[in-house]
């Protein structure tokens, strides 16, 4: 009885198994997906408080006294030009060029390092002027929306240099292609939101 058992069963057609692959790729990336939009709230928490106090100047300065546009729109061509050179290091990645993917990966930490360096010298010229977040609720929102896009700019160029060392050790396998993938998400998303506080806070407030 046994023996028959086995005999059908082995009779059976393969289509009968099915064999569940294992995809880490899909949950780090849906993790990674789950994480952006949470962001996505907390900037549009940061849009929503500054289009509330935007022009609570209480007696201070107005985005027209104090936005130097110029310089800001230099500042937005850095964040823009690390994004298309994220591009650049994604191709040569999918070309398993490691030494190429390294140049493109460095040049965008250059473009927001630049990035970061104008920004700190926005924010020491607006203090050293007396216009820091305590001045008014504008001012306060100001500094709390671009600040944290900062803040997360400066995180975003930590994460690139850890992930060049590795790529650097361990070459472009599974794993560090996975973790570029994220960056790039993230990178892009920053560009984004930049492009966002660039209209809406930049340049309205100018004009």
């Amino acid at each position: 009885m046994t023996t028959n058992a086995t005999d059908a069963t082995q009779n059976l057609p393969s289509s009968h198994f099915y064999v569940r692959e294992h995809h880490p790729e899909q949950g780090t990336l849906l993790g990674f997906w789950l994480y952006l939009m949470s962001d996505c709230l907390l900037f549009a928490g940061l849009f929503a408080t500054y289009a509330v106090l935007s022009n609570s100047f209480a007696g201070g300065p107005t985005g027209a006294d104090i936005f130097d546009l110029p310089l800001v729109a230099l500042n937005t061509s850095f964040l823009l030009l690390s994004s298309i050179t994220y591009g650049f290091a994604m191709l040569q990645m999918q070309l398993k060029r490691v030494n190429g993917a390294l140049l493109w990966l460095g040049v965008t930490g250059l473009f927001g390092a630049a990035f970061i360096g104008l920004e700190l010298y926005e924010f020491t010229h607006l203090l050293s002027e007396g216009y820091g977040p305590q001045r008014s609720a504008f001012l306060t929102a100001f500094f709390a929306l671009v600040g944290t896009h900062g803040l997360h700019v400066s995180f975003g160029i930590v994460w690139l240099i850890v992930l060049m060392v590795q790529v650097k050790r361990f070459g472009l396998n599974a794993e560090n292609g996975r973790r570029l993938m994220c960056l790039s998400m993230f990178w892009h998303f920053l560009d984004v939101v930049w492009i966002g506080v660039f209209t809406f806070v930049y340049l309205m407030g100018v004009l």
